[in-house]
């Protein structure tokens, strides 16, 4: 396996970033602890110690990280974000830019590039702010009817909550988030006591449908990247699935070609079977049949040969007993020798 590769699969070990989560969480720790004048003062040096292995870790990551993905490392936002926290804490503290001391906590925000569900959902909530710009501005057209309403009726009232139309946005924002609500709308029915219709209203639709329309946009979303989570498993799933399938058609493919197809035995041709044994069957009446008792058998098979009296050993049952097949003398039955005696006795007689 390359270096490239090796690298890149490192990266991805769960091993890894475990080690970067807890790398990032101590250097979290350390610059907490460092706004403690008296822990600053027994433990600095140990606290600037871990602060600058904890930066070149990261350093060392994101390098690591260029080398594996080259060009695809820039196409990875979650990287341009690492990257951003990273260079920040790269700045020079002094000559007036000491104040970027305190950005050196925004590393900790790094956990949500590599916790997978604070990932899911950052990335739920940037996939709902279109769906939330439409809600933001009708939250924002209601608000600014009602600090027009309320400007005008009560501003001699309650000069320090509607005296004009900034107090009036800031004191119903404030109602609409839902501290001191009650104690201004006191305040205003002390001296109109018709005033609670309107504040009822703007509460309702403010607080209980425009907010409750936040929540739902971002559940919506959130349920959307689950379930494209989801979708994206199953297609990795049934693409490796797929591949295995096609691995495992290409082995039985190539153990079909290895495997030898058996044939059937091919007939013996005709120029040879003058030459083989000839099985001649000798009767009491002469020769029966002339064969070639090893062709029979092989084209025919022992279950024929059983089937037409034939036995191994290269004879013939007949009627008159076994019979030889090969091309010596022919074989004789008792009677045939018998008769043949008889009269050759008969002969000699009448000589």
């Amino acid at each position: 396996m390359p270096v490239r590769e090796r690298v890149r699969t490192f990266l991805e070990t769960a091993r890894l970033q475990r080690i970067i989560i807890a790398v990032i969480v101590i250097n979290a720790a350390t610059l907490g602890l460092e706004t403690s004048p008296t822990v600053t003062e027994r433990y600095g040096t140990a606290l600037a110690v871990v602060d600058h292995a904890a930066l070149y870790i990261f350093v060392a990551e994101l390098a690591a990280k260029v080398y594996a993905q080259r060009l695809r490392f820039l196409r990875d936002p979650w990287n341009l974000f690492d990257t951003a926290i990273v260079a920040l804490s790269l700045l020079p503290m002094a000559n007036g830019l000491s104040v970027l001391r305190a950005l050196r906590i925004l590393r900790a925000l790094r956990l949500i590039s590599v916790v997978p569900s604070l990932r899911r959902v950052v990335t739920a909530l940037l996939t709902a702010v279109p769906g939330m710009t439409s809600i933001v501005l009708l939250l924002g057209l209601v608000l600014y009817v009602a600090a027009v309403m309320g400007t005008k009726l009560y501003h001699l009232t309650a000069p320090d909550y509607f005296g004009d139309l900034p107090t009036s946005l800031f004191t119903l924002f404030q109602m609409m988030t839902g501290d001191g609500w009650s104690d201004i709308t006191r305040d205003v029915m002390d001296e109109h006591p018709s005033a609670w219709l309107f504040f009822v209203l703007f509460m309702l639709v403010c607080t209980f449908v425009v907010l409750n329309l936040f929540i739902a946009v971002v559940v919506n979303a959130m349920e959307e990247e689950a379930s494209g989570e989801t979708a994206r498993a199953t297609r990795d799933l049934e693409t490796a699935v797929l591949a295995e399938l096609s691995a495992l058609r290409a082995e039985v493919r190539e153990l079909r070609e290895r495997t030898p197809v058996e044939t059937a035995p091919r007939a013996r041709p005709e120029g040879r079977a003058a030459a083989e044994p000839v099985a001649t069957v000798t009767t009491a009446t002469g020769p029966v049949s002339t064969e070639p008792v090893a062709a029979m058998t092989a084209a025919a098979g022992p279950v024929a040969a059983e089937a037409i009296g034939a036995e191994p050993a290269g004879t013939e049952p007949t009627a008159a007993g076994p019979v030889t097949a090969g091309p010596g003398p022919r074989s004789r039955s008792p009677r045939d020798r018998s008769s043949r005696g008889r009269s050759s006795r008969g002969a000699r007689g009448r000589r």
